[in-house]
């Protein structure tokens, strides 16, 4: 797998927009990532937390397809302050042997996961979340799951409310998203007014909610089952 198909795994991250609002450079000894102000909407995200959430997203992406390869993606977000449009350098380090949780992560990546409308009834266990959890611990953020009946719903927190924190909270996102797959755990998020609507009194004082999650105990939808119905109906 070369740098450039490197950059193409990337892209592959859950998409809180309708386009990627950022790009990848290659460079010497790595990879670059830009927030791409001719693709950004604005409008829609005034202050660029969705577009930063997707490029963290990306980020856990070109990790895993780096580690395919034996190699080490060191990561380092907003790495120059007098490149403000520079959301992270990636720097590919000495090879190393890929361990079976990156396999199975990895081929996550390659599977329909993002529940669209609601998900199906049946609250992932305890011990799966748990594991959830862990998964979003790795990028410096926490699962919280919210009180209430029916679906199981959870924030995702990180400490402090920054263009870092999204980044991160992008990075937990789709850690979660993969462990889910994993687990056949149905997942829809919500990233729009989560901390004003969802995020009083969760977690400690300065925890910001950046994500609502909603799991499930179901399996990933089968996209191409679903287009192949879609063309005999069509037919």
């Amino acid at each position: 797998m070369s740098t450039e198909r490197l950059v193409v795994a990337a892209t592959m991250g859950p998409a809180v927009h309708d386009v990627h609002a950022w790009r990848f450079r290659v460079v010497p000894g790595g990879i670059e990532v830009h927030a791409d102000p001719a693709r950004f909407q604005g409008m829609h995200d005034p202050s660029g937390r969705g577009l930063h959430l997707g490029c963290g997203a990306a980020l856990v992406n070109l990790r895993l397809a780096a580690a395919q390869l034996g190699r080490e993606a060191v990561v380092r977000l907003l790495p120059d302050g007098e490149r403000p449009t520079l959301l992270a350098s990636v720097r590919l380090a000495r090879r190393r042997r890929v361990i079976r949780a990156e396999r199975l992560l990895y081929a996550a990546t390659l599977r329909p996961f993002v529940a669209r409308g609601p998900v199906v009834t049946g609250r992932p266990s305890a011990a799966v979340l748990g594991e959830l959890g862990v998964a979003a611990r790795l990028e410096g953020a926490a699962l919280r799951v919210l009180p209430g009946e029916g679906a199981l719903r959870a924030v995702l927190t990180t400490a402090g409310d920054s263009p870092g924190a999204w980044l991160r909270a992008g990075q937990a996102l789709q850690q979660v998203l993969l462990a889910g797959v994993t687990r056949s755990v149905s997942v829809s998020f919500l990233y729009e007014a989560v901390d004003e609507a969802f995020g009083r009194g969760v977690g400690s004082p300065g925890e910001v909610a950046q994500v609502l999650v909603e799991l499930a105990s179901a399996p990933a939808v089968d996209r191409q089952g679903e287009r192949q119905r879609h063309l005999e109906r069509v037919g």
